[in-house]
């Protein structure tokens, strides 16, 4: 294999691509061959030839090469790993980087161009494992890919299937990643004035004249943007509210073209208006609360409806079938899960009657799609109602049911939804992948939800009242500790917080102290040495006091002026004198060495203290490792519906006992803190003294300068009176 590898190193082309054709031959479908051919060097050598063959302005060889790279990446994650880790995702950036001038594209450059933006494609695919798609988004961030991509989207010029690839291939780059999503919210169309990119592809998509493919791109776009975003999500209704709707008309909004395209003659904008809008409400409890409050203008002189009632007005008004099971698709997406949103349905009382005649007449096989979202409908008004309508309570609407339908046929209409051939191709993949407009009816998001709404719809349909009564009491149960649980959750990652905040102080007060001993070891080696000097000094001037003495006995004894002897005497008295004042101050320096040797110890058992309070830490994290793992059986234990009360009593107690701990250990830090804050303050002191010390020792220093000129001029005199002097003194 090495030999094969080294003909893409050859200096012959021909040669050199021949192997390249070769090699790709032999990865097609062989995962083993894969990896050995990536691991020999091969995602090096071909994004070399890439580049010197000019990137996507390249030739054949290009092509080629892109061919067999995605021979070694697709399905392949053992590569695909290899390929982010070898930071080759950053070398893919200079591939798009297409220039202002993007008329008169050759048909070769569009084919590596979209081979390009397929390769980006099968790193972030949807269908590969979610924590290897997260890294490779987050790389393409990081490197200036996505940044580069969003350029060609915006860019003017750009042949239309190169933009249509280059929106699925944004799409997927974006899926999931909230750091990407927000970056795509922020990007511009260069205007005049500017739009978000958002607005402008949402204009492509309910824009009738606009081919399919491209349509269909914009779509899966924007349900990629809004995947697990409920940021996104936030922003997208905010558009449709009362307060934030722009009153003066100069700018159209996100949520004005979906109502617009959902309201619009066209029966496939209809449908990408309303899935759009469905995902908009995904997961997400609040906004289909919020959504409740648009109201909508219908014609001068009416009164506003809500936007609920004109999607079931347009239902009962026997519209096109791929604008009825969008808008179902719609109301089933807003219902489930939100039982103000069903008591809101409910409360008009045409819906009902609607529903069930649809679901009750035998139709062709075109209507039975129709008839399944109908039942759908009325199944999550049935198992998400609360009971809070007289009129139209669980049991009233099932009685209703078998009273006009029958609950065989109900269910029998429910399960035409997910037999149907166009369920099953919508449920394969998420971006929408319709050979042509008439088979667009199902959405990927959907199916799921009614994979997870079937079964329990045809349970309720079954049950008596004591049943739903029962069911409801142990849902409540349910929900309240669902409640408790998040509560504590939050609780624990409130202290996993602060304990992380405890350790980072910790750490601050650990690097302080160091430094705070290494500034005192300086401090005391200062000090030692100034003694030492002192030392010295005092030797050498006792010596000198020695011949002073020994002198004056001599001028004496040989007769010498008494008055010149007295002078002199009394001026080593002054001398002797200065010397005693000199020792006496440097006996406080000593005293001062030894507050500082003090300061010393008091840092080192400072050091024990925060050994301790580590240790301490320690437990706590165990402590709370432990809690994470009760909380998880807890969960368990909800599957099960037993020992409720006895788990929550259980973490209730562990989490006051963690309290407990979290409060003892951050009064030992700040006990910690307080005796750092006064060792410092300590420090500060002895570093003043310290300083003045020296000082008065340079005083000093100074001083007994003097006192030997002094004595030099002693001995001087005394040669001039004749006295003899020894050569020690001289």
């Amino acid at each position: 294999m090495k030999k094969l590898m080294d003909l893409l190193a050859d200096s012959r082309e021909v040669i050199r691509n021949d192997g390249v054709l070769l090699l790709q031959q032999l990865t097609k479908s062989n995962a083993a061959i894969q990896k050995i051919v990536a691991f020999e060097n091969a995602f090096e050598r071909l994004l070399d030839i890439i580049t010197e063959e000019g990137n996507s302005d390249g030739g054949i060889v290009v092509e080629d090469c892109l061919l067999l790279l995605q021979n070694l990446l697709k399905n392949n994650n053992s590569n695909q790993n290899f390929f982010k880790e070898g930071s080759y995702i950053q070398r893919m950036k200079p591939w798009f980087e297409v220039g202002d001038d993007n008329c008169g594209w050759s048909a070769q450059k569009v084919t590596n161009l979209h081979l390009m933006l397929q390769l980006v494609r099968v790193l972030v695919s949807p269908t590969n494992p979610p924590g290897a798609t997260s890294s490779c988004q987050k790389a393409m961030f990081h490197c200036g890919l996505l940044q580069q991509l969003c350029t060609i989207l915006m860019a003017t010029g750009v042949p239309a299937d190169i933009l249509t690839e280059t929106i699925n291939t944004v799409s997927e780059v974006i899926r999931g990643c909230q750091m990407n999503q927000d970056y795509f919210a922020s990007v511009n169309a260069p205007s005049n004035p500017p739009r978000p990119a958002i607005v402008v592809l949402l204009m492509s998509m309910v824009n009738e004249r606009q081919p399919f493919v491209l349509r269909c791109a914009v779509l899966y776009c924007f349900q990629c943007f809004l995947y697990k975003n409920q940021k996104g999500q936030g922003e997208i209704v905010s558009t449709l509210l009362p307060s934030t709707i722009d009153a003066t008309g100069n700018s159209v909004s996100a949520g004005q073209l979906l109502c617009g395209g959902l309201f619009s003659t066209d029966s496939l904008s209809n449908w990408c208006a309303a899935v759009a809008l469905a995902h908009a409400l995904q997961e997400n409890a609040t906004l289909k609360e919020q959504l409740l409050r648009v109201q909508l203008a219908t014609s001068i002189g009416n009164p506003p409806v809500s936007l609920l009632q004109q999607c079931t007005n347009i239902l009962s008004q026997g519209s096109k079938v791929q604008t009825r099971v969008g808008l179902l698709m719609l109301l089933c997406t807003w219902l489930s899960n939100c039982s103000i949103a069903v008591t809101h349905f409910l409360h008009n009382p045409a819906n009902v009657p609607f529903l069930t005649g649809q679901i009750a007449e035998n139709l062709g096989e075109e209507e039975q799609l129709v008839q399944g979202l109908c039942a759908l409908l009325l199944g999550i008004s049935i198992y998400y109602n609360d009971n809070s309508l007289e009129n139209y309570r669980k049991e009233k609407l099932k009685q209703l049911i078998e009273k006009r339908i029958g609950r065989e046929n109900f269910i029998e209409k429910l399960g035409f939804i997910s037999k149907h051939e166009l369920y099953s191709r919508a449920a394969q993949k998420p971006q929408p992948s319709f050979s042509s407009p008439d088979h667009m009816m199902f959405d990927h998001e959907f199916t799921k939800l009614v994979k997870e709404l079937e079964g329990v719809i045809s349970k309720a349909i079954y049950k008596s009242s004591e049943e739903d009564k029962k069911e409801e009491e142990v849902k409540k149960t349910l929900e309240q500790h669902d409640n408790i649980v998040t509560h504590y959750k939050k609780v624990i990652r409130e202290q996993d917080q602060e304990l992380e905040e405890l350790k980072q102080r910790i750490n601050t007060l650990t690097s302080q102290n160091e430094q705070l001993q290494v500034t005192v070891t300086q401090q005391v080696s200062q000090i030692q040495q100034h003694k030492d000097q002192y030392n010295l000094l005092k030797v050498q001037l006792g010596k000198d006091t020695q011949h002073h003495n020994s002198h004056s006995d001599t001028f004496q004894m040989n007769g010498i002026q008494t008055e010149e002897v007295s002078k002199l005497k009394e001026e080593l008295e002054e001398w002797k004198n200065k010397h005693e004042l000199l020792q006496g101050q440097l006996r406080e320096k000593d005293s001062v060495i030894e507050k500082l040797v003090s300061a010393l110890t008091v840092s080192t058992e400072l050091d024990a203290e925060l050994e301790v309070l580590r240790s301490q830490i320690q437990l706590q994290s165990a402590e709370i490792s432990k809690l994470q793992m009760e909380n998880q059986k807890l969960q368990l234990l909800l599957c099960l519906r037993s020992n409720l009360v006895g788990d929550f009593s259980c973490c209730q107690s562990e989490v006051k006992a963690l309290s407990e701990e979290k409060e003892s250990l951050k009064q030992h830090l700040d006990s910690s803190s307080s005796t750092v804050a006064i060792l410092q303050d300590e420090k500060n002191k002895l570093q003043q003294e310290v300083a003045e010390s020296k000082k008065e020792q340079d005083d000093l220093l100074v001083l007994l300068a003097d006192q030997d000129q002094k004595l030099s001029a002693l001995k001087i005199k005394l040669k001039d009176l004749g006295v003899p002097v020894s050569k020690t003194m001289g």
